[in-house]
């Protein structure tokens, strides 16, 4: 089965989380500090399948090491667990580089299905067959690595910014609006900070476009949101 990482600092949540997933057969370790856990992570980078991540930890919090880990060059799955009343949480663990997350408290059964899809996705990628792609402006958007081609390059993207992507691109010359974004694509509140789309779109268009300053394919329509040219 697979091998997981918890770093949550609450010992009885922790405990918890450990039985429950050793009882569907996971090999489980668990560090409740969040510099460790990034020592542990950047040691052996094939150690772990999937990481559950607290934000508040001693050491570092789970923002800071997603985003070290992802400034580093690793993409091991990460679930963020996050406080139920703050959304920003959420959107600065997309922003720092989580896969997913779950508001606290939550539900057992909900956190072992959300694992399991960024466990199905890992092994997707292990395998040797064709991954679902979208191919766009001379562009290759390959769903299942989460990874982004243009010319010889290829970027490693999140899974918020795949999916960000992915939303435009299907919903190409159509101003889409940023609750719309929020809601079907992140499955946030609309009142929630949008700041954090802008950011992605800024990182999209880096990757994307020739002058990221003067975009042809991610185009802002003021007081609506964006829209993807082809």
């Amino acid at each position: 089965m697979s091998r997981i990482l918890i770093v949550e600092d609450e010992v009885h949540l922790a405990d918890g989380l450990r039985f429950n997933l050793e009882a569907e057969g996971h090999t489980v370790d668990v560090e409740g500090d969040g510099q460790l856990a990034l020592d542990r992570l950047q040691a052996n980078r094939a150690a772990y399948d999937v990481v559950v991540l607290d934000v508040m930890l001693p050491g570092r919090t789970g923002f800071e090491v997603v985003k070290q880990l992802r400034t580093a060059g690793h993409y091991v799955p990460v679930l963020m667990l996050t406080a139920r009343s703050r959304p920003a949480d959420v959107l600065q663990g997309f922003e720092a580089g989580a896969d997913d997350y779950l508001p606290k408290p939550f539900e057992l059964q909900i956190l072992l299905a959300r694992l399991r899809g960024l466990l199905r996705r890992r092994q997707w990628l292990q395998q040797d067959h064709e991954h679902e792609q979208l191919v766009f402006a001379g562009r290759t958007l390959d769903l299942e690595a989460l990874e982004l081609r243009v010319g010889d390059k290829a970027y490693q993207l999140t899974q918020m910014e795949c999916d960000l992507l992915q939303y435009l691109v299907r919903n190409a010359g159509r101003a889409v609006s940023r609750k719309s974004i929020l809601e079907e694509v992140w499955d946030l509140r609309e009142d929630t900070d949008t700041r954090a789309i802008d950011n992605f779109i800024v990182r999209l268009r880096r990757y994307l476009e020739a002058d990221p300053t003067k975009p042809k394919h991610l185009l802002t329509v003021r007081g609506v949101g964006y829209k993807f040219v082809e």
